[in-house]
């Protein structure tokens, strides 16, 4: 994860002429026991920019699978 997040974050910070940290420091790891935990999580997951105010509709945000 450290390596993804450092490369990503020095692309954005590059694309955004800015510096700085770009994700929080921890991650959480989760086994997922169910089929409905999972679709549970698609659906946090698949709410998130609604939530952060980066949209109205889920289906709007243009980084995002359209199957929830």
């Amino acid at each position: 994860m450290n390596g993804i997040k450092g490369a990503s974050a020095h692309s954005i910070n590059h694309a955004l002429a800015r510096r700085g940290p770009v994700w929080q420091d921890e991650s959480f790891d989760h086994v997922v026991r169910s089929s409905g935990e999972f679709s549970d999580l698609e659906l946090y997951i698949f709410f998130n920019p609604v939530r952060a105010g980066l949209v109205k509709l889920a289906a709007d945000y243009r980084w995002l699978w359209n199957d929830a």
